[in-house]
């Protein structure tokens, strides 16, 4: 495998968003998204947006997921946070510590900032993902406001 992280473009949109479709659709999310909404966010990510981010997971030539980060600030920890807002890897690529390399590359992109994410408690391969990246959990009940 030959495994990189890119910034998305134009030609990435289709896939992107079926994979978004798919991940929205999934028990790792707790609202389902809509294609306005998923469409809305890839164009935050190709365009000059300071706040979202949006990278393509690629094995070679063949796009085999995606990851979006938000940027922010936390006050708590003094510190600019960056926000993992999605990561998805297709089917037949999961388990294969392939969302390592784009933690890795994250990371490396944004030395002096914190980390957050979200995940669904019965997740189980997600979370051991991230404990074995350094995340650990903060007991805290996200309240939402539409």
């Amino acid at each position: 495998m030959d495994i990189t992280v890119k910034r998305l473009c134009e030609k990435d949109r289709a896939a992107i968003i079926m994979m978004m479709t798919e991940f929205y659709n999934s028990p790792a999310v707790s609202t389902n998204g809509s294609e306005e909404i998923f469409n809305r966010d890839f164009d935050a990510c190709i365009s000059d947006n300071p706040y979202l981010e949006g990278y393509g997971i690629w094995d070679g030539e063949r796009l085999i997921g995606y990851g979006m980060t938000a940027k922010g600030f936390s006050t708590e920890f003094g510190k600019p946070c960056i926000w993992v807002e999605d990561i998805y890897i297709t089917g037949e690529y999961r388990g294969k510590r392939i969302g390592e390399v784009f933690f890795d590359y994250i990371e490396r992109s944004y030395p002096h900032h914190i980390f957050r994410l979200e995940v669904s408690e019965d997740n189980e391969r997600a979370i051991a993902l991230y404990k074995r990246k350094g995340y650990e959990p903060l007991h805290y009940v996200e309240l939402i406001k539409k």
